[in-house]
């Protein structure tokens, strides 16, 4: 018997985290159809996305503003898309403000609706628990403190822990990584990710260049001649967007200037993270990576004012990374906004790199959320979700 599953994910991180949730479902179903938004990997696994993913990768009130009339056009034909194709299920892959919408009009016809990641109302948007009670059939929670909040609204909820935590080593092969990277061992390397989306990449690209010129600077004041920055991408556009803001910093350097040894890669995000000494990163689940990795790093992340604006009057926490919500502390500096500048960020990266007992202190504390968060969460989330079918 084929089943049919809807499936949407909304970005880079839902894609990976719904490409390994299907591979569960197709061990104990291997006839299962799915269909929705998809991104290359749930394609992998073979998902036929209706829609590119691209389309609802978007980030910030005021940008979201800007694609709202298209973004409304494409989910009201995702709906009567969906509800022509009747699947047994939905699943919509955290994307909250565009899933939440479909998950309540497909339960009103009779579809259990899994929203799997919880969006984050324990660090902004509270009063949204009431519609998420509308919209969702159960929730399936990555963070361990957060069924408790479902459990007192009445929201069936299952705590699965996170996939990155299944999937990275407990004790990260920097050697390895560097080897297949064709790095020295005793370079100092420095990962730099600013972000997944387009509008991430312009917003940061200048800030990460000019704290690296910084960085190598301090670092060749120091006698330290042998760093090299590696900053990889997930598309062709963002790499075409990084490498022209490169070449503008490059060609306005001072002739005796020495340019900062930075790297564009295409991927390798992974092998970029496990070989470095220091991280540099925009919020995000990358974040959440480079902690899993036991990684010292800086959170940075820029954003249009009147979105940070907005974004500030709703945040019901003081921290902003995954890292330090789940530890409840600042383990790991933020630097956001008016805060991340190139002379911040390179202040905060000289500290980091010298100072070895905050970095056994960063260590210890990442190892314990690794194993906190380690709980087989596909076979969990499919678990879950089989009761439905």
């Amino acid at each position: 018997m084929v089943m049919k599953i809807a499936i949407v994910a909304g970005e880079a991180s839902g894609d990976l985290l719904g490409s390994h949730l299907m591979a569960a479902l197709k061990k104990h179903h291997p006839h299962i159809e799915f269909i929705g938004i998809a991104g290359p990997k749930m394609i992998g696994e073979g998902a036929k996305s209706l829609f590119s993913i691209e389309q609802l990768s978007v980030r910030g009130y005021v940008e979201v503003i800007k694609h709202l009339p298209g973004l409304l056009k494409l989910r009201r034909a995702l709906f009567q898309q969906l509800l022509a194709t009747k699947p047994d299920l939905f699943i919509g892959v955290d994307a909250p403000d565009f899933n939440f919408w479909l998950e309540k009009k497909l339960k009103n016809k009779g579809i259990p609706a899994i929203h799997y990641v919880s969006p984050s109302i324990w660090a902004w948007r509270k009063g949204r628990i009431g519609g998420i009670k509308k919209a969702v059939s159960h929730i399936l929670a990555l963070f361990p403190f957060e069924p408790a909040i479902y459990q007192k609204a009445g929201i069936p909820v299952t705590y699965v822990g996170h996939p990155l935590a299944d999937i990275l080593p407990l004790v990260p092969d920097i050697i390895g990584a560097r080897e297949n990277l064709k790095l020295k061992t005793a370079q100092t390397v420095i990962a730099m990710l600013p972000g997944s989306r387009q509008g991430e990449v312009e917003q940061h690209a200048e800030l990460f260049i000019q704290a690296a010129h910084r960085i190598n600077q301090s670092l060749i004041e120091e006698g330290k001649h042998d760093t090299v920055f590696l900053v990889p991408l997930i598309t062709r556009e963002t790499r075409a967007i990084f490498e022209k803001k490169l070449h503008q910093f490059l060609v306005s350097l001072p002739e005796n200037s020495p340019s900062p040894p930075i790297t564009v890669m295409v991927g390798h995000a992974h092998d970029a993270m496990e070989a470095a000494d220091l991280i540099i990163v925009a919020s995000g689940t990358a974040t959440l990576e480079a902690a899993l990795l036991k990684k010292p790093m800086i959170i940075t992340y820029r954003m249009s004012n009147l979105s940070w604006q907005i974004l500030k009057r709703m945040r019901l926490q003081p921290y902003v990374g995954l890292p330090n919500i789940l530890a409840e502390r600042f383990v790991v500096p933020e630097l956001l906004q008016q805060d991340a500048t190139p002379e911040k960020i390179a202040e905060t990266a000289h500290k980091l790199l010298s100072d070895k007992a905050l970095q056994t202190d960063i260590k210890e504390e990442f190892t314990r959320m690794h194993h906190q968060l380690r709980q087989n969460t596909a076979e969990k989330a499919a678990e879950a979700i089989l009761k439905f079918l």
